[in-house]
């Protein structure tokens, strides 16, 4: 019987859950035409300017895996560059195995996270590659909405230990808090009107992804969990950002792309830094026991 969604924040993860131990510069300018979900010339961008996720959000997933990280195999697929696997690592998980499908994401990951004992190898969501039963936390941190979501599930289903944790999350800005970046936005409506958003993780699968999960044979539980950080941007920081994002660059297309990054300059005036909230947004689901 499956389990429905139950919303908490991070910060305070519900005294109810069963929790199942675990097993002993400026951006790149790209002068030719990017393709849909293609990050091989977006990686130093992603590299340099991606802002990290909630650290409430890291700790009440070791919290859902028993308290502690030092007896659990993690395993971040769609790493990237490696912003959330190096948080998992620093967390303090016995093993962290990073899988991507992109070399030059994968080689720039590697390079940034020399120093964690990652391990890196290719793969995608839908074949990881990786051995049955050998991991009690499988992520997807701002890659799921790029997974055949029966495949991927079925996936991680078999990678994961009984009981293991399968968690997609995503960190959009938090632009309510801020009338400027929310003015900002607003210019992609009106450079393109139909743009439809795939990362955002505030539409389409976003909105659906508890029931999903839910309904899927191969989870019994299903838990949200929310976490908001704040961070200090430089301007070319804040632009860093929006030239790592893949879907408004190529539904934009460059020309059009370009005309944004300087409207959102004008806005942002003299000012030296954007204040910007982000908003860590965690779906966990238990693997079944069984």
């Amino acid at each position: 019987m499956h389990g429905g969604s139950s919303p908490l924040t991070a910060s305070a993860p519900h005294e109810q859950l069963h929790v199942q131990p675990c097993a002993t510069e400026e951006g790149i300018h790209v002068s030719t035409p990017l393709k849909h979900g293609d990050f091989t010339s977006l990686a130093e961008d992603y590299s340099k300017y991606r802002e990290g996720y909630a650290p409430s959000v890291v700790s009440a997933l070791i919290g859902l895996l028993g308290g502690s990280a030092e007896a659990c195999d993690a395993v971040d697929v769609g790493a990237g560059t490696g912003i959330w696997s190096r948080m998992l690592a620093e967390a303090g998980f016995r093993s962290v195995t990073a899988v991507d499908p992109n070399d030059t994401m994968r080689a720039t990951g590697k390079r940034d996270s020399a120093h964690h004992g990652i391990t890196w190898r290719a793969g995608s969501g839908e074949d990881t590659g990786l051995a049955t039963a050998s991991a009690d936390l499988v992520t997807m941190a701002s890659s799921f909405h790029w997974v055949d979501f029966h495949k991927g599930t079925k996936e991680f289903s078999r990678v994961l230990r009984p009981g293991g944790w399968f968690v997609a999350l995503w960190n959009p800005r938090y632009i309510q808090a801020s009338p400027l970046l929310t003015d900002i936005e607003a210019e992609l409506d009106r450079l393109k009107p139909d743009m439809k958003r795939v990362s955002s993780a505030r539409q389409g699968l976003m909105d659906e992804l508890s029931d999903r999960l839910a309904a899927s044979e191969h989870f019994d539980d299903v838990i949200l969990l929310e976490g908001r950080h704040e961070v200090q941007q430089t301007i070319d920081q804040y632009i860093g950002v929006w030239r790592s994002v893949n879907d408004v660059r190529v539904q934009l297309g460059e020309e059009k792309f370009e005309q944004f990054l300087d409207y959102a300059r004008r806005r942002i005036g003299d000012a030296e830094t954007v204040q910007t909230t982000y908003l860590t947004r965690a779906w966990a689901a238990r693997r079944v026991s069984a």
